[in-house]
């Protein structure tokens, strides 16, 4: 495939104005959700190979989300592409005003590995409503999932409106090179920074959804069997290889050992106390993760409260005893280790992570509201839960993003249609009256109007 000259014809496909209609958005946006639905089996198959994800993990976190968007923006796509009209000030009168939601063009995707069908196809639904044509490149990681992509698309639509680009660092640098109208990436901050230096080049906005050291906090208000099972859920997903999941625990002294308890218990219930030999857990993406989360567990040794066991392909989900400089705090864990640190204040648990960089997710469980509302005021982060976590990603009401390190931009629901669409501004000014104050030749009483209307 000459990626040059996709990237050409997308860009004479978009002047040619057929994506602008909504009856082209709709119909496109319904196409894909049939392209989904009769190669479903094929992404379940590819994610089960890819990943060990389940059916039933791989449905509920990646391909039913994926539905739920198209749903959600085949409901409101209409009313969101109206313009809208706003008030005008005196001093442009007479006119209106309206906002236009204009589509950027020529829009690229590069998604990552960890939920390769979900964070390639989600935003695309954004590229399609926004009115946009699309590059994707999917993860090479995920090859089996990248292969039933690239038949969803490549085998549906005219490469001169979609288009999956498979390839490695080579194909992602060229792409990068290209004078897109918006890059749309999801990944690690470092190759964050890569995309954005590329992207600077030729002026080109980005999203960037990255990540970073999500906190859990527990506090001793909380129902604490449902923190056990609600916060074992979000770590075990996708064996912790999830952007959002808790990367770390902060949970109040005095209900450690009781929150411990029960934490084991709920292993036994939902994993009937087994990771490595369950058929259902997720693997490690790679080799490569697998010896850097062996590494993190083997510096913290002497700190495990449980788990710790590894296969070539598997890290059993682990607990350990941390303080904010142990080792397993450096950095994003990517995966099913999970630190605990205790605080004493919910004064401390706040100082300690406005101290660091700026979460994508937090979560608090507390019965206390006035707590809950403190921390989600004083803190800041990307999105999250109260008494829960990951789920506020199901929500496409709620907008999902990052801040600074974790990120840039926002999309789910409308968000992702205002995330490709760009709101220009336009006065509509009549000619049945035009006032004579601001035009030459100025005067003492022409700038004392102007004072009055103008303050």
């Amino acid at each position: 495939m000459d990626v040059k000259q996709v990237f050409q014809s997308q860009k004479e496909y978009f002047l040619t104005h057929e994506t602008l209609s909504y009856e082209f958005r709709k119909k496109m946006l319904i196409k894909l959700k049939d392209s989904i639905k009769r190669n479903e089996a094929l992404l379940l198959e590819a994610l089960k190979k890819d990943l060990n994800k389940s059916s039933q993990e791989a449905y509920m976190t990646e391909i039913g989300l994926v539905y739920e968007e198209i749903s959600h923006s085949l409901k409101h796509l209409k009313r969101w592409m109206k313009r809208d009209v706003v008030s005008t000030c005196l001093a442009a009168f007479p006119s209106r005003s309206y906002i236009y939601k204009e589509p950027y063009g020529v829009t690229m995707i590069m998604s990552p590995w960890n939920y390769p069908f979900l964070l390639t196809i989600q935003p695309l639904v954004g590229a399609i409503e926004g009115g946009n044509t699309c590059m994707i490149r999917p993860s090479s990681q995920t090859k089996n999932v990248t292969e039933v992509i690239e038949k969803i698309i490549n085998e549906e639509f005219d490469s001169k409106y979609l288009c999956c680009v498979k390839g490695g660092r080579d194909i992602a640098d060229i792409l990068l090179d290209l004078d897109f109208d918006l890059i749309f990436f999801t990944g690690s901050p470092n190759i964050g920074k890569k995309v954005l230096a590329h992207a600077a080049n030729n002026l080109t906005p980005c999203v960037l959804e990255l990540g970073g050291k999500s906190p859990c906090i527990v506090t001793k208000s909380c129902d604490l069997r449902i923190a056990a099972r609600r916060i074992l859920f979000g770590k075990a997903v996708n064996a912790g290889q999830t952007c959002v999941a808790p990367d770390y625990l902060l949970i109040d002294e005095s209900i450690k050992d009781d929150f411990i308890k029960l934490f084991k218990e709920e292993i036994k219930i939902q994993f009937n106390g087994e990771f490595i030999e369950n058929e259902e857990f997720p693997k490690i993406i790679n080799e490569k993760n697998v010896l850097r989360l062996k590494e993190l567990i083997e510096a913290e040794k002497d700190h495990l409260i449980l788990g710790g066991k590894c296969s070539e392909t598997k890290v059993e989900l682990t607990l350990v005893d941390a303080t904010f400089s142990s080792k397993v705090m450096e950095d994003e864990i990517f995966g099913p280790i999970l630190p605990v640190i205790t605080f004493s204040s919910i004064d401390e648990v706040i100082n300690e992570v406005n101290a660091r960089q700026t979460p994508l997710a937090l979560y608090i469980y507390s019965s206390d509201k006035k707590e809950i509302n403190r921390v989600f005021e004083q803190v800041r982060f990307g999105a999250g839960c109260a008494n829960d976590c990951l789920m506020h990603l199901s929500n496409n009401a709620l907008p999902f993003g990052g801040l600074k390190q974790s990120g840039m931009g926002q999309y789910h629901g409308k968000k992702s249609f205002d995330t490709f669409t760009h709101d220009k501004g336009i006065l509509d000014h009549k000619t049945y009256l035009d006032l004579s104050i601001r035009y030459h030749p100025y005067s003492n009483k022409k700038e004392k109007m102007i004072r009055k209307v103008v303050k």
